[in-house]
């Protein structure tokens, strides 16, 4: 066993560089590092957990230990509470950090990723060979985050949320000013937005007072948490008001109201007057989505790389290989392979999640 393999190297002390897939592999609980002993965005609670992010879908309550950046574990503790891991361990981008046994290390180091607040690529290395999970990344500007660094690596794993051809995001300037000439347009309308919550509200606020939008912006009290906590780390948003703290509601008749997507069509909005329904999403460049979401403003915003920026950045990476997850994984693995790279899908079970989008 490849365990046993170790423990014969270390005692004769001879050691060779390892394929990453001889110790980085997949399983159950999500990417496993076998010579660290820890996954990386493990969907189950494990003994030890690098986070690259704090979406759901990456980052879970119930590790023993955690180890990722300090916004990140603020993060994942407003929302799973403080004791949301046994131990954690707060890492800074550019710092380096060992894991495993001393006579045998993997060492560790978090770049960032440009996707949300605290989101983070992880780099291992291991007996000569570089590898860096993605996560979930971005190359668009974000002022709510530090932007993508490339990252020089042997294996380079990335996510492929959007990895299809038909998918060009704009800049979020743009489908912003889309949501202000509607607001010209239809003063009589409240604007619901439906946005996620962690990432998403937050940019898309700063990206209004970017271009000049003033006034207070509503929020359905599930997004009020995490708008205080990037206010807390030194991002600021202007001035937030919480509808239910609106006592006459059809005052919000021409004003900008923040909801998680799933609030665009329940009970709650009902209470709103004469509702255009928006919604900030990657997903809304497919009409069929927007239809099916009852959106009449479909907004294209996206924390993921579009098509050809998934295409750019394997390129400026330059690895020997690419490992694809997190989505459209066919589209991508056959155009790398028709530009003559190895590449190969990895298929993670319950990774296929567009919810974060």
């Amino acid at each position: 066993m490849f365990i046993d393999d170790i423990k014969t190297l270390r005692l004769t002390g001879r050691y060779f560089t390892l394929d990453a897939s001889q110790w980085l592999h997949k399983q159950p609980q999500g990417l496993y590092c076998e010579p660290a002993d820890c996954y990386i965005d493990p969907l189950h609670p494990v003994e030890h957990a690098l986070i690259t992010h704090a979406h759901a879908d990456h980052a879970i309550g119930g590790h023993q230990s955690v180890t990722a950046t300090a916004s990140t574990l603020a993060i994942m503790q407003t929302r799973y509470g403080e004791d949301m891991a046994g131990s954690t361990q707060a890492v800074n981008y550019h710092e380096q950090i060992t894991l495993g046994s001393p006579n045998d290390p993997v060492t560790c180091v978090f770049y960032p990723a440009g996707h949300i607040l605290g989101s983070a690529q992880i780099l291992l290395c291991y007996r000569g060979t570089r590898v860096v999970i993605s996560g979930d990344y971005k190359r668009q500007s974000d002022p709510t985050c530090l932007p993508f660094e490339p990252v020089p690596c042997d294996v380079f794993i990335t996510e492929a949320t959007f990895a299809l051809p038909v998918f060009k995001h704009p800049a979020i300037e743009q489908e912003m000013a889309k949501l202000l000439d509607s607001l010209a347009v239809f003063p009589e309308r409240c604007h619901l937005v439906g946005v996620y919550a962690l990432g998403k509200c937050q940019r898309v606020i700063l990206a209004l007072r970017a271009i000049g939008y003033t006034a207070p912006i509503y929020l359905h009290g599930a997004q009020r948490k995490l708008c205080d906590l990037y206010e807390c780390q030194g991002i600021e948003l202007g001035e937030l008001i919480d509808v239910a703290e609106v006592s006459d509601k059809q005052s919000l008749a021409g004003n900008i109201v923040l909801a998680p997507p799933s609030a665009l069509s329940d009970r709650w909005s009902r209470t709103l007057p004469n509702v255009r329904r928006a919604m900030a999403s990657g997903w809304m460049q497919i009409r069929a989505r927007a239809k099916q979401r009852q959106v009449e403003l479909p907004l294209v915003v996206s924390d993921h790389c579009d098509w050809q920026a998934l295409l750019d950045t394997i390129e400026e990476v330059n690895p020997n290989e690419v490992w694809i997850t997190h989505g459209r994984e066919d589209a991508l693995l056959h155009a790398l392979t028709q530009q003559g790279r190895t590449a190969q899908a990895l298929s993670m079970v319950g990774y296929e999640s567009d919810t974060q989008d």
